[in-house]
């Protein structure tokens, strides 16, 4: 088998805390349980990376709304947002990490994320 390694695949998950970072790759796709449209960022330093997802849902739109007016971006009622204007632009995160009952299997699962935007 022959595995392809992109560039950046090769740095480790950030460390808990506060990371300066820029956002260096996004995603867009829709969850697996329940259709909801999703863009996944990636905020990026030299010491590693960790990504975090979007939902387009009610209740994650305060998230989306916040991360874009970090970064300088106004968010206008009914003027849409492109995540494609996120890319590049740095700004300070707070990386912890949080458990939820993974839906499928009812298992605990932990993943690290990116709370408290601010920009750098």
């Amino acid at each position: 088998m022959k595995i392809a390694v992109e560039e950046g695949q090769d740095k480790a998950v950030l460390a808990d805390g506060r990371q300066t970072v820029t956002i260096t790759h996004i995603e867009e796709g829709v969850s697996e349980h329940k259709g909801i449209p999703f863009f996944a960022v990636r905020f990026e330093n030299e010491d590693g990376y960790v990504s975090q997802r979007f939902y387009q849902s009610q209740a994650g739109m305060s998230a989306i709304v916040r991360l874009f007016e970090e970064v300088g971006i106004k968010a206008q009622e009914g003027k849409e947002l492109d995540t494609k204007q996120l890319m590049g632009k740095q700004l300070t995160i707070d990386v912890g990490e949080r458990s939820y009952n993974d839906p499928e299997t009812g298992n605990e699962r932990t993943l690290k994320q990116a709370v408290n935007f601010l920009v750098s």
